[in-house]
């Protein structure tokens, strides 16, 4: 049995980035993308006025008229001049007229008829957008390794990217072994229960943006089972739930060293989720994960999660992204491994407050439906309570979680 920060090194030193593929610019959020991009246009593409109101041509004093010799809208081309003596009525976004060298807001104007009396003094240069100074064409846009979040996408869209080439997406099966395993819709008999493993990898794989294949529920049996993995081992990343413990039918880690997987580790000091299993092959990599729901949910967020991520280009590790908290309620110790439970997230302060949920076991899955969050309370730790400090690692949105009063 390994540190979960040992598993995880054993991981990280055998992860590489998937290759690259294009795809539409539409079709690219949160990739990450494998080569610079450079500015196709100045920007912005002339000199602009940040604001509406009026072009002016040198020092205008307050109480100063002077006559509007005509308006400027967004869109219209450059080439209007402004004589010395004159203003011109302007609108965000529109070029500043040839001549002018200050812009003043409308709030700080009179005006009456075709004629325009300042109010306030204006310095040279004020309120308007200098051609090319958020970025000049040719130089460098975005860098590689970007992840490409809505904002970056409206920046490629300014600068006519209609492809962009990322990170290929890491394809992923889902495989559920064990007798007593029966789908979601049949009722089970005596001795069985229903799969809820795959709806949470299903629904866990969409959260980060990916599809995952679900290739149905093996039997605790040699042959069928090997030959299930072997077709899961096709893609890049294959999730196995049961079949990892020193159960006389727990075939999936002998299945998995016969088809020439490396064993990585086969136990972490995790509770829950000691008995997991992590493999590589030439084609990709395997994890094993235990049989009870909260383990599997439990190395899923530890260690499936950030392999994903990475395999992506993207920066993610064991525990990354943690972050400090407060303790709503009390939180148990631990004894010789690391221990996760769920909780609840609420703020108050600008503080971030959890409320642990303490399971019946790694069966519980009704305590692991309702948190929102991963605390996280060291091997050897003994009870805190509330106001104490926590670690925790963010399981969802807490803006949508987090319950109204």
């Amino acid at each position: 049995m390994i540190l979960p920060a040992e598993a995880w090194q054993r991981i990280a030193a055998r992860i590489v980035p998937l290759d690259s593929a294009k795809v539409d610019r539409r079709e690219a959020r949160c990739r990450v993308l494998v080569k610079p991009l450079t500015a196709t246009l100045d920007t912005p593409g002339a000199d602009v006025s940040a604001m509406d109101g009026f072009a002016l041509r040198g020092d205008v004093s307050p109480g100063e008229s002077l006559p509007v010799a005509g308006t400027i809208a967004a869109g219209d081309p450059p080439g209007f001049e402004l004589s010395e003596g004159e203003a011109a009525r302007i609108m965000t976004g529109a070029p500043v007229p040839t001549g002018a060298d200050r812009v003043v807001p409308v709030e700080q104007t009179e005006c009456a008829g075709e004629e325009m009396t300042l109010l306030a003094e204006i310095a040279a240069g004020a309120h308007i957008r200098r051609q090319g100074e958020i970025v000049e064409q040719g130089q460098p846009l975005l860098p590689a390794g970007s992840l490409l979040t809505p904002g970056a996408l409206g920046l490629l869209a300014t600068h006519g990217y209609s492809q962009v080439e990322v990170r290929r997406r890491p394809t992923v099966a889902v495989l559920v072994t064990g007798d007593e395993v029966v789908p979601p819709d049949q009722a089970p008999g005596p001795g069985q229960l229903r799969d809820s493993h795959t709806d949470f990898l299903l629904a866990a794989g969409r959260g980060l943006a990916l599809d995952f294949t679900p290739l149905g529920i093996a039997p605790d049996k040699y042959e069928p089972l090997k030959e299930r993995i072997r077709n899961g081992l096709e893609t890049d990343v294959l999730l196995i739930t049961g079949g990892v413990s020193m159960g006389e039918f727990d075939f999936a880690e002998q299945v998995l060293e016969e088809l020439g997987c490396e064993i990585l580790f086969d136990s972490v000091a995790l509770q829950p989720g000691k008995p997991l299993v992590a493999a590589r092959h030439p084609g990709g990599w395997v994890f094993g994960l235990p049989g009870n729901p909260t383990s599997v949910m439990v190395c899923f967020w530890l260690f499936v999660r950030p392999l994903l991520r990475c395999l992506q280009g993207l920066d993610d590790g064991y525990w990354h992204g943690a972050l400090a908290a407060e303790l709503a309620a009390p939180l148990p110790g631990a004894k010789s491994r690391d221990r996760f439970l769920t909780a609840e997230v609420g703020f108050a302060d600008g503080n971030i407050l959890v409320t642990p949920i303490d399971a019946k076991g790694s069966h519980d899955l009704a305590a692991f439906a309702c948190g929102t969050a991963l605390v996280r309370v060291p091997a050897g730790a003994k009870p805190a309570g509330p106001g104490e400090r926590c670690e925790i690692l963010p399981l969802a949105d807490w803006r949508q979680a987090t319950r109204r009063g």
